[in-house]
């Protein structure tokens, strides 16, 4: 009798959630999620996904030099980008939120920054929150705005993730700007000598995966997520 009151104890206990709220413009902060995501549920984690929407559709490429310079000239100044209703899945409680978005112009992109403006105190305050910045370089501008709103939010921050691009500067930004305009930088018989892709490498998303199995034994064992070392070599390289 007692043994059969373990089993169903144990039958009953209720596997960890985390729910990752993240907007993604080409992508990669997309592929970074679900290999984090992929980490996670290897460890019994429950993962729920909340992507933002903008409610005009934004294009990537964007198809233009001009238009690429004016869209970094705004983002440079923090323009908001509206997004569309959140659904009922972030209104439930969870162990963790992560937060994951691209850099824009050494900020926090509009989406991400439209979220927490008319839903970060409503989703994420007193809620454990952990960051993921997906950028070309220069992540700690953008992590001290996002740090900032997250405590206007009354967030807790449990830590912080940050991916870099790795190609080497300035390569790396000349390479993203012509990406984003439309062109293929990695193609080019000039470009390509010192810009070979754009985006993340495999080995980054393989630190991801990583992350996400570290976070599911970190919440597992209820050992705090601050003693998780997330600043290595392929995640800043």
């Amino acid at each position: 009798m007692a043994e059969r009151k373990k089993i169903q104890s144990a039958s009953q206990k209720k596997n960890k959630q985390v729910l990752l709220i993240y907007y993604s413009f080409s992508g990669q902060t997309g592929v970074l999620i679900n290999r984090l995501a992929a980490g996670l549920k290897e460890q019994g984690i429950e993962v729920f996904f909340e992507k933002l929407r903008p409610v005009k559709h934004l294009r990537f490429p964007v198809g233009s030099i001009l238009r690429t310079y004016l869209m970094m000239f705004a983002t440079f100044f923090r323009k908001r980008v509206p997004i569309r209703e959140l659904s009922a899945k972030c209104s439930r409680e969870y162990d963790l939120v992560i937060l994951a978005g691209p850099t824009w112009s050494y900020n926090p992109s509009g989406p991400i920054l439209s979220f927490l403006d008319r839903d970060g105190k409503y989703v994420l305050k007193d809620r454990k929150v952990l960051p993921l910045i997906s950028c070309r370089g220069y992540w700690k501008q953008h992590w001290w705005g996002l740090r900032r709103k997250l405590l206007q939010c009354g967030a807790q921050i449990a830590n912080i993730m940050a991916f870099s691009h790795p190609n080497p500067e300035p390569w790396r930004t000349i390479g993203v700007f012509f990406k984003i305009a439309g062109r293929s930088p990695e193609r080019s018989s000039f470009l390509s000598k010192y810009y070979t892709r754009f985006g993340h490498s495999n080995e980054q998303m393989e630190e991801a995966y990583r992350f996400g199995k570290e976070i599911g034994q970190s919440l597992e064992s209820s050992t705090p997520l601050e003693t998780i070392n997330f600043q290595t070599e392929l995640a800043l390289p």
